[in-house]
């Protein structure tokens, strides 16, 4: 996750400290969570029912119920454990998190625990009475999902109506007190919808966006095809760099953030150079800082059934489960190749990525897209859109 308006603009947000440690910038009106080293942001898909059938659901979650599921009492205690072994950050997922009745007693648990909490969800399920409890409960921050302007979204969800369900959902936190933001996963068949978004965040107050690049994992993985090439990917970038800098220009500060593909820092990073080299060197500290990637390091994922995966488009691969044998005693477990191989990526990624300057910056991108394209774990991301001269090559990388 890059802080596209922290690293352009200086404007900085609670969850920098996870990303840049002691380099992160002051909050206005607080301190950053302080990060635990060593310890991972968790994404837990409470549940893989849902009320959507979303085109590119890395979970291929349908709205039905799914024998196995943690029961409160189970939730609760697994919830114990991850306060114990200093988890940061607790992400309620699906599925549709808010299909589950006992979420905000959950949720009020896990802060009471210490642990930040945050809820990502299709947002169409939103009530006054959710986002009062929600907001009484300590819950941080809710991340909608939206794919588009109106006609757009409303056919990646399958469903007429679900855009303004989803924008009702995010108006009914803001008016809670609730921090909320949109969620964008950008292919090729709504990138035209990414400046008209922008537009609604400026009108309607929402203070985030996270644009996510595609991650080729469960229905996903059928759209490879439908993925940004690299020009698309870096007009994309210039677009988000552009407008953010023209909303703290005006005064409209929002958090920008893109997601799942690290190549983005670098890009920024070169940008600066040629329009302002003394960010420029600013930036490229704190790119160094976050070290890109952290899947099976500074992210992990249970699934809805205690399954452990290294992130939350890892559902192919578990490292064991969480019924059987404590978080922590999995996470630290190297014993399994692929869970060591993420803890030592940089010494394990193969061509270009493997020679690429940027390698301490950008951690070898999104590894699943490797294996999913290649079929080889360690092969360079496919969705790097940087060229061999950017990243130091001659142009004679594998």
């Amino acid at each position: 996750m890059i802080n596209i308006s922290n690293l352009l603009c200086g404007s900085a947000s609670y969850g920098d400290a996870l990303r840049y440690g002691e380099d992160a910038p002051a909050v206005s009106g607080g301190a950053s969570p302080a990060p635990v080293h060593g310890r991972p942001v968790v994404v837990w898909n409470i549940t893989r029912r849902c009320n959507l059938r979303c085109a590119h659901c890395y979970f291929s979650s349908g709205d039905r119920e799914y024998a196995g599921e943690f029961t409160t009492p189970e939730a609760t205690k697994l919830i114990d454990d991850l306060a114990a072994y200093g988890a940061p950050v607790l992400l309620f997922s699906g599925g549709e998190p808010l299909l589950r009745d006992d979420l905000i007693a959950l949720a009020e648990h896990a802060v009471q625990e210490g642990i930040r909490v945050v809820i990502s969800t299709n947002g169409t399920l939103i009530t006054p009475d959710f986002a009062r409890k929600a907001r009484a409960a300590g819950v941080s921050y809710v991340g909608v999902s939206l794919d588009g302007m109106e006609a757009t979204h409303d056919r990646f969800r399958g469903r007429r109506g679900a855009f303004a369900e989803s924008l009702r959902g995010i108006h009914l936190c803001r008016e809670a007190g609730l921090k909320v933001g949109m969620r964008f996963t950008i292919t090729r068949h709504n990138a035209a919808d990414l400046g008209p978004l922008f537009d609604l965040v400026e009108r309607e107050e929402i203070p985030r966006l996270c644009v996510y690049h595609l991650a080729y994992a469960g229905r996903g993985s059928q759209l490879v095809g439908d993925d940004l090439n690299h020009e698309q990917s870096r007009r994309a970038l210039d677009l988000i760099i552009d407008r953010t800098r023209g909303l703290h220009r005006h005064g409209n500060e929002r958090e920008i953030l893109t997601v799942d593909n690290h190549a983005d820092g670098p890009y920024l990073y070169l940008r600066l150079q040629r329009e302002d080299p003394g960010r420029a060197a600013q930036v490229y500290r704190l790119l160094l800082r976050n070290g890109g990637n952290s899947s099976g390091v500074g992210i992990a994922d249970i699934d809805n059934l205690g399954e452990v995966h290294a992130d939350q488009f890892w559902q192919h691969y578990s490292f064991g489960n969480v019924r059987r044998r404590g978080f922590s005693e999995i996470w630290e477990d190297t014993s399994d190749p692929v869970m060591a191989g993420l803890k030592a990526k940089k010494q394990c990624v193969k061509g270009r990525c493997a020679r690429c300057r940027f390698l301490e910056v950008c951690g070898g991108n999104l590894r699943v897209r490797a294996e999913a394209v290649y079929g080889d774990l360690w092969a360079p991301d496919p969705a790097c859109y940087l060229n061999d001269e950017e990243i130091g090559l001659n142009g004679d990388a594998a």
